[in-house]
């Protein structure tokens, strides 16, 4: 059986199912697997993961991972969870960020972080899994950004300023269906700050959860390429976390990027949470991307172990049958390499050179 292909994923969730169960035994569960959730070491090899980007997210401190259930309904309009202490949010971030430093050292060169492009090129060489540190939400960055030059030190290479939840640096984009993310500011003073310290820094700034007051104030400060991490077409579905074609647009003129969100919400036409979404649902959502974007532009973006995903993928063993359905939905070779692997690693290069 030939070996599938390489894939790199714009976002995970790996280490906040990891912080949530045990991190006293992360790093075990990480190497060598627990079969709960969507990714472990052992099934990233069999689904042809070789990469991808890492989120640190802080829940909250009674975090349910059920507050989401309302999305099956028809119309849905989450509010806005409460703004976290700095304190609490630092005490999580660097649980998370020593858990994939722990990874890294305790693999014997099965995973590796990366922090310039000789480090993906050594990856792809040696077979070693690349992870990107990510921070999803800056809670744990404080006004002066001393946090961000500590987290940069550790490997940082991509931050999402928000979450779907407000902070000192601007205000996330809320879980509302029917709707567009034109809902409420964008960036404050210290977002600005951050995204120009993440400029000179070569940390990536995701647009993923912003508001669409947020993503234009990026789009006029940042000289970066723009980049949501796990979005979807908001042409396809219209949630309020899908893009729509006028961000496309300017996403393409800076030669960016849309990693594609496998999160059945913002997949389906309905809004509907639902894992039984067909993978003809998630192409639509290819197809209207690369039409904007161009086949450069677009990469997978799968939230694994943050969203109910399709059944048909089930977790990350599934992606070859990702890949098949692509084939068979007309998507050449050269397309399906660059949509799974070959763009987010181009992009990456071209942030950090």
């Amino acid at each position: 059986m030939p070996a599938p292909l390489p894939i790199f994923d714009g976002h995970n969730d790996l280490l906040l199912r990891l912080y949530r169960k045990d991190p006293a035994h992360a790093v075990r569960i990480f190497l060598e697997g627990d079969g709960a959730g969507h990714l472990d070491l052992p099934r990233m090899r069999r689904g042809g993961f070789a990469g991808g980007f890492f989120a640190i997210f802080v829940p909250e401190p009674d975090d349910d991972p059920r507050a989401d259930d309302r999305m099956v309904n028809a119309a849905y309009d989450l509010p806005l969870p409460t703004p976290l202490e700095r304190s609490y949010a630092q005490g999580a971030t660097l649980t998370m960020a020593a858990i994939l430093l722990q990874v890294e050292r305790e693999s014997r060169g099965a995973v590796r972080i990366c922090r310039a492009p000789a480090d993906l090129d050594a990856c792809r060489d040696s077979g070693a899994l690349a992870a990107i540190l990510h921070v999803e939400g800056a809670e744990a960055i404080d006004p002066n950004l001393h946090m961000l030059e500590v987290l940069h030190a550790a490997g940082l290479r991509s931050l999402g300023p928000v979450w779907s939840r407000n902070n000192i640096f601007g205000n996330g984009v809320p879980f509302r269906f029917p709707s567009t993310g034109d809902i409420g500011p964008g960036l404050t003073d210290h977002g600005r700050a951050l995204v120009r310290r993440c400029n000179r820094l070569g940390i990536m700034v995701d647009l993923s959860h912003l508001t669409e007051a947020g993503f234009w104030d990026v789009a006029r400060i940042s000289d970066a390429p723009l980049v949501a991490t796990h979005s979807n077409a908001h042409a396809v579905s219209p949630h309020s976390r899908n893009l729509t074609d006028r961000q496309l647009d300017a996403i393409a003129e800076s030669r960016g990027m849309v990693g594609v969100n496998f999160a059945t919400s913002f997949i389906r036409p309905d809004g509907r949470k639902d894992a039984r979404t067909s993978l003809d649902e998630l192409l639509r959502h290819f197809d209207h991307l690369i039409e904007r974007l161009g086949v450069d532009g677009v990469g997978l973006g799968s939230d694994f172990d943050g969203a109910t995903v399709p059944q048909a993928i089930g977790d990350v063993t599934g992606l070859p049958r990702l890949v098949d359905a692509m084939r068979r939905h007309g998507y050449d070779d050269a397309t399906v390499r660059k949509l799974a692997y070959e763009n987010w690693v181009g992009l990456l290069k071209r942030t950090w050179a």
